[in-house]
């Protein structure tokens, strides 16, 4: 069993604790971009799971986007779904909120409970992965816990 960092070890905890029998893997290379992340993981970049921190713009209320590796979020439907406008969230709004650096946010384990939104593109995979608290961790996980842990709606973000 490796030593996993602080941060990489907490996201380890929660998913033994969740009851998911996940194994954190820490890399000596970065898996902070999707790319990254597929080569370390040897997984289509579709597999990756997004960690995407939005604010909105009249609540200030975080709002996270777990999306497909090679998407980008349609910020005008995520908009809809939240019932607001959002923006993308600030390096140090995203710190505040998760408790993470943005290169290794989780899908879970965050600082303060947010609305979530998944990708339905996840769904044509049976296994995704996950970054893990730092931007060189990650985890692989059955796509369709990615819904159980994170109580997220599974929609259209593209």
């Amino acid at each position: 069993m490796q030593n996993l960092s602080p941060s990489a070890q907490k996201i380890q905890n929660l998913l033994t604790s969740l009851g998911f029998e996940y194994t954190v893997i820490e890399h000596a290379e970065s898996t902070r971009t999707a790319q990254e992340a597929a080569d370390r993981a040897g997984c289509e970049l579709g597999q990756i799971v997004k960690s995407l921190i939005f604010k909105g713009r009249e609540s200030g209320k975080p709002i996270l986007v777990l999306t497909s590796g090679p998407n980008r979020v349609n910020e005008k439907r995520i908009s809809e779904y939240a019932g607001e406008p959002i923006g993308k969230a600030d390096a140090d709004f995203v710190r505040a909120v998760t408790g993470f650096v943005i290169g290794g946010v989780p899908p879970i384990g965050h600082i303060e409970k947010m609305e979530t939104y998944l990708d339905e593109d996840f769904l044509q995979f049976s296994t995704i992965w996950a970054a893990a608290g730092t931007p060189n961790a990650i985890f692989e996980l059955k796509t369709e816990d990615l819904q159980k842990m994170t109580g997220g709606t599974v929609v259209s973000i593209k």
